[in-house]
C-alpha cells in the first residue's frame, strides 16, 4: 500500500467514524461494462452503467441525498463481491441492503415486486402491473422500470413484453440480452 493510499484510508475512516461520509462511491469492472456503485449508510442506492454521465449521476445523488460524497471502495466491497459472484453465475439472490431513497412511491412498489422475480425467470410488464395492484398500468410499470436506479441488483432485465418479446432496458438491449442469457445458464 502506498503512502497516499494509507493517508486516504485514514481520512475515510475518520470521516466515516464522525458521520461525515453520507455517500460512498466506487467503480468496478463487469461483463456489462464499468459500473458506478453508490451507497448510503442505509444500503446500495444507485448503480450506473459506464455510458451514463458520472457527474450527472453524482449530481442527482448530491441533490436528492447529500453532497457529502466520497470515493470509498471498502464500504462497497460487499456489493462488489455479490456482483462478482452474480456475473460468475454463483449468486442468484442479492442480499445487500437497498436504500430506496431515489425512488418514488409507485416506482418503489414496482421495483420491490420486480426484485421478487426469481433468477432465470421473466415476468411481463402486465404481470408486474397486476402484482402492484394496477392491472392496466403496464406502461407506468415500464416507465418505473426504465428509471430503476439499481439495475442488475433490482432485476428489471427480467421484465419482458407480453408474448415474450424482450422489451426495453435502461442499460440498453445488449446488456438486457446478456443478463437474460447469463441467468438462462
Amino acid at each position: 500500500m502506498t503512502v497516499d493510499q494509507v493517508v486516504t484510508n485514514r481520512f475515510l475512516e475518520r470521516a466515516d467514524a464522525k458521520g461525515l461520509l453520507d455517500v460512498a462511491v466506487t467503480t468496478m469492472d463487469s461483463p456489462v461494462g464499468k459500473l458506478l456503485l453508490v451507497a448510503t449508510p442505509k444500503g446500495l442506492v444507485r448503480i450506473a452503467f459506464e455510458d451514463e454521465n458520472r457527474d450527472d449521476v453524482l449530481g442527482e445523488v448530491a441533490e436528492h441525498l447529500s453532497p457529502r460524497i466520497l470515493e470509498a471502495p471498502r464500504r462497497l466491497d460487499p456489493v462488489r463481491r455479490e456482483l462478482d459472484k452474480y456475473f460468475a453465475g454463483r449468486l442468484r439472490d442479492f442480499e445487500v441492503p437497498i436504500d430506496w431513497s431515489l425512488t418514488g412511491v409507485f416506482a418503489r412498489r414496482v421495483l420491490r415486486r420486480t426484485a421478487r422475480i426469481p433468477y432465470g425467470s421473466v415476468a411481463s410488464y402486465r404481470d408486474v402491473a397486476v402484482g402492484v395492484g394496477t392491472p392496466r398500468g403496464a406502461r407506468a410499470v415500464g416507465n418505473a422500470l426504465g428509471s430503476n436506479p439499481i439495475p442488475v441488483v433490482v432485476p428489471c432485465h427480467r421484465v419482458v413484453r407480453t408474448g415474450g418479446a424482450i422489451g426495453g432496458y435502461g442499460g440498453g438491449l445488449p446488456r438486457k440480452r446478456y443478463l437474460l442469457a447469463l441467468e438462462a445458464g
